[in-house]
């Protein structure tokens, strides 16, 4: 296989994340429009995160911020995020560079972005992680609507329902998980 040195694994996950940005710029501009809500998952230890010592004790890896009901002062920028969210009734605030963002999920249309890790040879490769217990977790989390910490999300087939809290052990329902290397020649 020929060497990619244009590298548009990087860029198509660039172009994702600008979409990520745009949506949070009018959703901080004009509010949610409609029934729309959005999950986003992002790594906890990524340069430029900022968490309350308590949220970081309690999601050291990777944690999702749920924009519906109970967030303010939604403000983004060209690099990333701050928002203020309650977590078990106690305000936070939480800033999120685009670059830390895992996933993005919009539950009341059945749109996810899954965004994977680069390294320089490429992206992750498949099987490094259990894609149907990410669409098993988001699944769980959208019908909770709590505040917790899950896999990358992905879209999933399923309403949003009222439910329990989840582990990484439960099993999941139908559901297509879409990687973005699935395009990638091998």
């Amino acid at each position: 296989m020929a060497a990619d040195y244009i590298r548009y694994d990087i860029l198509a996950q660039d172009a994702l994340r600008g979409l990520v940005r745009r949506v949070l710029m009018d959703t901080a501009k004009n509010g949610l429009p409609g029934e729309h809500h959005f999950y986003i998952s992002f790594d906890t230890r990524a340069d430029g995160v900022r968490l309350s010592p308590r949220m970081r004790g309690q999601y050291p890896e990777e944690m999702t911020v749920v924009l519906q009901h109970q967030f303010w002062d939604l403000e983004v920028t060209d690099s990333g995020f701050e928002v203020g969210v309650s977590f078990g009734g106690i305000p936070e605030r939480v800033t999120v560079p685009f670059a830390a963002v895992k996933g993005f999920f919009d539950p009341s249309v059945q749109f996810g972005l899954q965004f994977e890790e680069v390294a320089d040879g490429g992206l992750e490769e498949p099987g490094q992680t259990d894609p149907n217990a990410a669409a098993g977790s988001t699944r769980d989390a959208t019908r909770s609507g709590e505040h917790h910490a899950i896999a990358p999300v992905v879209p999933v087939a399923a309403n949003p329902e009222p439910a329990k809290t989840t582990t990484q052990d439960d099993k999941p329902a139908a559901g297509e998980v879409v990687r973005l290397d699935r395009f990638r020649k091998k």
